[in-house]
């Protein structure tokens, strides 16, 4: 088994890599940031489309072809950048996201796991080489495993737990130990399956949980979407760590009340607390969610559905993916964690 050399884990409600607390002694503006996770949503990494009738909608507009091997090679490329900037870690989905930032209708086709829950060869490869590449730059990867919209595409109950155990047994195989699981992006967001919904996804996070290799398991929680959502006691009382999300959250008052809600949930002791979706920015704003996020001890990701850059779509959640730092509004959001995690200076 190939050596790996990151390790994420969690003391009560702080981060650690390879033992020692992210972001040491960092402090910025009075805010402490040690022991935080600044992150961004990517999900869109291992990218395909198995219908032939869309799959033509997400051609590269320099070849007129779209190509998943190419989508994971830029990404690859570019995940240099994101902890230059403080930024350590990055949420990928094993269906990935809206490929037009947001939508209702999903007729693409775009599934690492099949019919019966069993794992797709070509997507793994692909999620290989990008957490290959994690593990080697000291990242970790918030993976996600289900996606409305495309959970569909499972045949039944079984299928999904099948999918969480072949997850979780794959990536323990593996050797990674730079992974956070989800088991899927916002539970409460129009998921057909029982089991899927808040009511019942704590019995996936335990089934994750039971999933060991060598006396080691991951670290598994789920996310709610944004409107002010906070977990279930069920969740907070099995996950290792809590997942919220800040779009349609305009106030960043409301973000702040959020996470000390979510402190207040029956059942909660301490656990990490973490943003990994947020469609707000402002970030030359002397407030906004990121900050107050971080005003409550809550880390905070960005996600980047929509850009328009000479008129094209250019976020990180729109197919084909630009993957670079390539817009005002990326720029601001890394450019920001970078202040933030380098802390105050004299």
């Amino acid at each position: 088994m190939t050596t790996r050399q990151t390790q994420i884990e969690i003391q009560a409600d702080r981060f650690f890599l390879n033992g020692t607390v992210t972001y040491p002694g960092i402090r910025s503006q009075g805010r402490t940031v040690e022991g935080l996770l600044l992150n961004t949503r990517m999900v869109q990494g291992i990218f395909d489309d198995l219908n032939p009738e869309t799959r033509e909608r997400w051609v590269y507009p320099d070849t007129g072809v779209w190509d998943p091997e190419r989508n994971t090679a830029e990404f690859i490329e570019a995940m240099r950048h994101w902890p230059e900037h403080g930024v350590l870690a990055f949420t990928i989905n094993l269906q990935g996201g809206s490929p037009y930032g947001y939508s209702t209708d999903q007729p693409w086709i775009n599934s690492a796991v099949d019919a019966s829950g069993t794992l797709r060869r070509d997507y793994l490869e692909r999620l290989e080489r990008i957490l290959d590449r994690a593990d080697e730059l000291g990242m970790v990867a918030i993976l996600g495993i289900f996606y409305f919209g495309q959970e569909k595409l499972l045949r039944d109950e079984a299928a999904i737990e099948n999918a969480v155990s072949q997850t979780a047994d794959w990536v323990l195989g593996k050797g990674y130990r730079n992974v956070l699981l989800e088991i899927n992006n916002e539970c409460n967001v129009r998921y057909q399956q029982p089991i899927l919904q808040p009511a019942r996804v704590h019995e996936l996070i335990s089934r994750a949980k039971d999933v060991t290799r060598d006396g080691r398991r991951l670290l598994v929680g789920t996310s709610y979407g944004g409107r002010r959502t906070i977990p279930g006691a069920n969740v907070v009382a099995v996950s290792d760590f809590l997942l919220l999300h800040g779009n349609h959250v305009d106030d960043p008052d409301a973000i702040r009340q959020m996470v000390r809600d979510t402190r207040q949930i029956e059942g909660y002791t301490p656990k990490p607390i973490l943003f990994n979706e947020d469609d707000h920015f402002g970030f030359e704003l002397a407030d906004n969610n990121f900050l107050a996020a971080l005003d409550e001890y809550a880390s905070w990701g960005y996600f980047d559905y929509r850009t328009e850059s000479e008129g094209h779509d250019d976020g990180y959640q729109c197919v084909p993916v630009n993957w670079t730092i390539s817009s005002p509004r990326k720029r601001g959001f890394f450019e920001l964690a970078r202040k933030i995690s380098s802390g105050d200076t004299p």
